[in-house]
């Protein structure tokens, strides 16, 4: 199952576009027979929906997929893709129905389990939670662990209670599935590099336009030392114009777009380029394209900032993380060695950083209540689980001045929220919902809340580092995996240890604690204004980075096999600024 998906995933655009016009041109030839129902016509209705949405022609994809599906009712494939074109167009009922139609015909398979439990997340239809929950859970561990036949959907387990082993078991999964047949290109052995020449780290990324990953990572990427390193970005993704487009294009030396072509053509350029170090930005992440790392394209290769756990790979030489996100007491939920840096895992501009107060916010053009207790919730709705739901709930039962100031995931998610809202006695005026903005803008009206509330078991990420650069405090719940203990770090990182619970009661308490004291939450809020520049600071994380690289590097030169490398304290580099030499 799933096998043409993975197919596509290796296509540049350009070929997916050829792709999309050869079916195109082999199903008239095909509706022209006398047997148009036969095998290969359902077949090349799914592959050219599939190539019309990864061509962002949903609805079009659509129609060529309920083509298929007339014709073969039961085809699980054109299911799958006929969930992604709805989820494209923002209909997650309908893409959820999709999932639960899979899930019932394939009702031991992982794949399918992991989407309808991820697809009724996103849609808020939580009657079938704990069904869900157990069905994935029973079918993951049921799979031999070296079954290569599908793909796990290692990110839906992310936003649900597992144990880190079940994650680990499905990056497994997928990353046999994603490297089935791939064989290594010839080594590529670490030497010195000669007449003092730079270590090359390349990131590779679909993500360097106005994406999360991007505005983490820009300030790092400009303050590399280029008299030590040359930066090179590998990009799979679009360009989208941005000014953050534009900014990150002009902080490395060579910005190479590699949207076209498949895996071993990836693979390729990245040897060609010589790469001393490589540096995985998606792992199981949407548009990933690490699998082109099992060609082992660079003599030591590493997983950072994209997805929150091990990729399951073993030719994934390290992840890198930080004492709370990644202990080494974890060692065994990662086929990577863990690499911590001394402080946070997460990069972050200290451009972001927000000087704007509530003063000069008018809630009233936010649609919100001048008077009211303002708890911030900035996250996609898949990481809200009943159980979290929940305890928000009780907090305003508790509070009754405070309002939910919720991320809006479209009208029909918004309406059932609420619905989910009057279920647990709390009148749905109390839910307010805030648009979709540009990220700028988004980040500045945060400052407006007086508490974010941080999402679990999967924490906020860049959601957390936003509203801290907007100065607004965080209350999160530190739990077991990578996923549970960013906004722990995070916190840990600015002064704020205090908002940090280790229990659903304790988060509870704390909350309602903090909305009868503002006193308290004005001194939090100055205190995170004055500190969290020690976590805004890319030119610093960019000193820790080189370190943590610089001791990758040395453990390949001298023969040795990639170890764990425990945090170190940092101490300061000789640093010369000197601007990157960017070039297509």
């Amino acid at each position: 199952m799933n096998q043409a998906s993975a197919l596509a995933q290796t296509l540049g655009r350009a070929q997916q576009a050829m792709l999309a016009q050869s079916f195109a041109q082999t199903l008239a030839i095909l509706q022209s027979c006398r047997d148009p129902a036969a095998a290969a016509s359902v077949q090349f209705h799914k592959l050219h929906g599939e190539a019309l949405r990864r061509l962002s022609r949903p609805q079009d994809a659509i129609t060529a997929l309920m083509q298929a599906l007339a014709l073969r009712p039961d085809d699980c494939e054109a299911y799958l893709q006929l969930a992604f074109a709805f989820q494209s167009l923002q209909m997650p009922r309908e893409a959820a129905e999709c999932f639960q139609t899979i899930a019932l015909l394939q009702p031991d398979s992982v794949m399918a389990q992991g989407y309808r439990a991820h697809g009724d997340q996103q849609a808020v239809q939580w009657q079938h939670y704990e069904s869900n929950l157990r069905e994935l859970l029973q079918a993951l561990r049921k799979k031999p662990a070296e079954a290569n036949d599908e793909f796990a959907v290692p990110f839906a387990l992310i936003g649900l209670p597992h144990d880190p082993s079940d994650l680990l078991k499905a990056a497994r999964l997928s990353s046999n599935f994603l490297c089935r047949g791939i064989r290594p290109l010839p080594p590529r052995q670490p030497a010195p590099r000669q007449d003092n020449k730079r270590l090359r780290v390349g990131y590779l990324s679909a993500d360097f336009h106005a994406h999360a990953t991007a505005a983490l990572l820009v300030q790092v990427l400009e303050s590399h030392d280029r008299n030590r390193f040359e930066i090179l970005l590998f990009s799979h993704g679009p360009d989208d114009g941005s000014a953050l487009r534009q900014r990150i294009g002009r902080a490395c030396e060579r910005f190479i777009d590699v949207s076209d072509g498949d895996l071993a053509t990836l693979a390729q350029r990245i040897r060609q380029e010589e790469v001393d170090l490589l540096i995985d930005l998606k792992g199981h992440t949407a548009n990933s394209r690490f699998a082109a790392l099992a060609y082992r394209p660079a003599p030591v290769q590493a997983a950072w900032l994209g997805f929150p756990g091990s990729s399951g790979a073993d030719f994934i030489d390290y992840i890198i993380g930080d004492p709370i996100t990644t202990p080494l007491t974890d060692a065994q939920f990662y086929t990577e060695k863990i690499a911590q840096l001394p402080r946070c895992y997460q990069p972050n501009d200290g451009m972001r950083l927000c000087e704007r107060t509530g003063a000069k916010i008018r809630r009233a053009d936010l649609g919100l209540p001048e008077q009211a207790l303002v708890l911030l919730s900035a996250h996609p709705v898949y990481k809200i689980t009943p159980p979290l739901f929940a305890s928000w709930m009780e907090i305003l039962q508790r509070v009754p001045q405070a309002v939910l100031w919720q991320l809006s995931g479209g009208a029909a998610v918004d309406a059932q929220l609420r619905i989910q809202a009057q279920a647990l006695g709390i009148a749905k005026e109390r839910l307010i919902f805030a648009p979709k903005l540009d990220m700028q803008a988004h980040q500045e009206r945060l400052a407006a809340a007086d508490l974010a509330l941080d999402s679990w078991p999967c924490n906020g990420h860049t959601t957390t580092s936003d509203a801290l650069a907007a100065g607004t405090p965080v209350l999160t719940l530190q739990g077991p995996g990578f996923s549970n203990r960013v906004a722990a770090s995070l916190l840990s990182n600015c002064g704020l240890s205090e908002l940090i619970c280790d229990n659903a009661q304790a988060y509870i308490d704390k909350a309602c604690d903090l909305a009868r004291q503002p006193e308290l939450r004005a001194e939090l809020r100055q205190r995170l204004l004055r500190q969290r520049d020690m976590l805004f600071d890319g030119r610093r994380f960019a000193r820790e980075l080189e370190a943590l690289y610089l001791r990758m590097w040395e453990q390949a030169l001298t023969g040795r096999a990639p170890a764990a490398l425990p945090a170190q304290p940092f101490s300061a580099q000789p640093f010369s600024a000197q601007p990157a030499r960017n070039s297509d």
